[in-house]
């Protein structure tokens, strides 16, 4: 997970580290420092650059597969998939930590590269059902996939606010690993969530091509994550990471 590593700090599989807050004098010190304010008005105005951009090629994405995007008010589950993504995707955006302090034009190309897998999903989805069975996919299906693309939104932003939670009292010297809630279950609660987010998509078309991809893709693309971050943490937290790895499961309990 190294993209929940980037967000959360040494996140790891879903261990963060929060940050312990400096006492008064340092926090005006800080507030004084030249520059502090300025980096939080470019950070902020990056993210929200960022999920601007990804929620318009969203939609272009959609209107290729489809042909058309009038067929969105003929299909509730889709508009209702859509709104509950680009609320997920604002609220991640605000809950999500920085990572390192890195030029704003490379921090933000690298941010939109990772959703291009993403984009690509978005496309095939509708252009399969349009153009391969035509109509609409069965209401249970659709049904079916909506309540798993909202678990997986649940999921991912409550593993975030646990991961905040838990690591509120660490320093650079005393790093936290979070042990707790979700991540009691799996050691990448986020990656889980997202995962299961861009798996309700293809459900809602009833695109069985699409969602056997986005299942072999998706699992790679969290493999070299989940593995790069943990070589991390293995780093950083020794035999206490070694440990937790024997006690938890990844991604889905006693299966991966």
């Amino acid at each position: 997970m190294a993209s929940e590593m980037n967000q959360e700090a040494p996140q790891s599989n879903g261990k963060a580290t929060g940050g312990l807050k400096p006492p008064t004098a340092l926090l005006a010190a800080d507030a004084a420092a030249p520059g502090a304010h300025p980096h939080f008005i470019r950070s902020l105005a990056l993210r929200f650059a960022e999920e601007a951009i990804f929620l318009m090629a969203v939609g272009g994405a959609i209107a290729m597969g489809l042909g058309i995007t009038s067929y969105f008010t003929e299909h509730h589950y889709v508009l209702a998939y859509l709104a509950a993504y680009a609320g997920f995707r604002f609220a991640d955006l605000i809950v999500r930590e920085d990572a390192e302090d890195s030029p704003a034009h490379e921090e933000l190309s690298q941010r939109i590269a990772v959703q291009l897998p993403i984009l690509v999903t978005f496309a095939a989805a509708p252009f399969e059902r349009t153009y391969a069975y035509g109509g609409s996919a069965p209401a249970f299906v659709s049904a079916l996939g909506l309540l798993i693309a909202l678990w997986g939104m649940w999921l991912a932003l409550g593993a975030r606010v646990q991961l905040g939670f838990f690591t509120s009292g660490r320093t650079a010297e005393h790093p936290v690993l979070v042990k707790s809630g979700f991540y009691r279950y799996v050691r990448h609660p986020i990656y889980a969530g997202a995962y299961l987010v861009m798996l309700g998509w293809p459900l809602i078309y009833g695109a069985p091509i699409t969602a056997i991809l986005a299942l072999i893709v998706g699992a790679i693309f969290a493999q070299r994550r989940m593995k790069s971050e943990e070589a991390e943490m293995r780093a950083q937290f020794g035999e206490e990471y070694d440990a937790y790895i024997r006690e938890t499961d990844a991604l889905v309990p006693s299966i991966w």
